[in-house]
């Protein structure tokens, strides 16, 4: 088995946008295209973990692994973990969680941050791109990176701050967070240990239960920004750019 794991936590019941990992684009499953793109990364096992068995039997149908979780975990990164315990016996060194509603990330965002994780400099690893406008900026469903290097000459930096609000359009080094996540099999278990932090629940983000409990991000530059679908205007964009005319 390799050192890596690539894990999609999905479900049906979203409260923002039910049943969205079987809408199709391109007549084809969202989940199935982010399952398909972990795959072509080649960075190791892909596993779908969800508590719904119309996911595990449409991944299982193409020839795909999937983990039927329990249904009341908190946050996806929860599911994760439960998948990598019991399916895979916490033996891969590497935890990818992909979320399973980006379906134009490309691989090579995944590749990126696995090699950036097997040099074992810090404990978890995720991307972030460009801001191109100060409405993209200003935008509450889009959440914001803060590091402490300019990611886009140095490549890497360590996370300073994540927030959906900023003050300044003009601030230094702040970015469009892009979802994905590598993490050491150590952080992970500390993590899922936790407790749910205050900036965790004030602003809706998980990642800051991380940073609350000096568990090391650090962010990677791509020149890419995938779509998160969490809106069926969303899917409607996405469809705009992924379907063949």
């Amino acid at each position: 088995m390799s050192n890596t794991v690539v894990i999609i936590p999905t479900r049906l019941k979203a409260k923002r946008f039910p049943n969205k990992p079987l809408k199709l684009i391109n007549q084809k499953e969202m989940i199935l295209h982010v399952y398909e793109l972990a795959k072509n990364s080649n960075v190791g096992d892909v596993l779908v973990t969800t508590p719904d068995k119309d996911i595990a039997n449409l991944i299982n149908k193409k020839n795909g692994k999937s983990f039927i979780s329990q249904n009341d975990h908190q946050t996806g990164t929860d599911r994760v973990y439960e998948a990598y315990e019991k399916f895979y016996s916490s033996k891969p060194e590497v935890v990818i969680n992909l979320q399973g509603d980006m379906p134009n990330l490309k691989p090579e965002a995944i590749v990126k941050i696995n090699n950036y994780m097997l040099k074992k400099i810090c404990d978890v690893t995720t991307l972030a791109s460009s801001i191109k406008s100060k409405d993209e900026f200003e935008q509450q469903n889009i959440v914001k990176v803060e590091t402490k290097d300019n990611i886009e000459k140095l490549d890497f930096s360590e996370a300073i701050d994540f927030k959906r609000n900023l003050i300044k359009y003009e601030q230094k080094f702040v970015y469009h967070h892009i979802g994905v996540y590598a993490f050491t099999s150590s952080a992970l278990k500390k993590y899922v240990n936790l407790k749910r932090s205050k900036l965790e629940v004030k602003r809706n983000l998980e990642q800051m239960r991380a940073m609350e409990n000096n568990i090391k991000i650090h962010v990677g530059y791509t020149n890419s920004q995938p779509l998160s679908v969490d809106t069926e205007d969303d899917l409607e964009k996405i469809k705009k750019i992924m379907e063949v005319k």
